[in-house]
């Protein structure tokens, strides 16, 4: 089965902004349905567990906004919710 859309746009530009060692990218919208947000196609609930050496030094709050920040089109349109594991390598090791 292939990757709906909108997770596949996040795929990429994580891969793209954080050239991660481990990305994954859960839609949870189904778990949603009839929730603030939910649409009915889905594509709305997201969970990322993204592993990379570009987030060493920094706070988990400044991983997060980076994280945003590459997302922020998606955000602003279509993304309703957000759950994200950001790591180190060390930390996910």
């Amino acid at each position: 089965m292939s990757e709906a859309p909108i997770a596949a746009i996040i795929r990429k530009k994580l891969h793209d902004a954080f050239a991660p060692s481990e990305l994954v990218v859960e839609d949870e919208s189904a778990q949603h349905a009839g929730h603030a947000g939910a649409r009915p196609e889905g594509e709305t609930h997201f969970r990322v567990r993204i592993v990379s050496e570009k987030f060493t030094g920094l706070s988990r709050v400044e991983r997060q906004r980076r994280v945003h920040d590459a997302l922020k089109d998606e955000l602003a349109v279509r993304v309703h919710a957000l759950s994200l594991t950001t790591l180190t390598l060390e930390e996910a090791a």
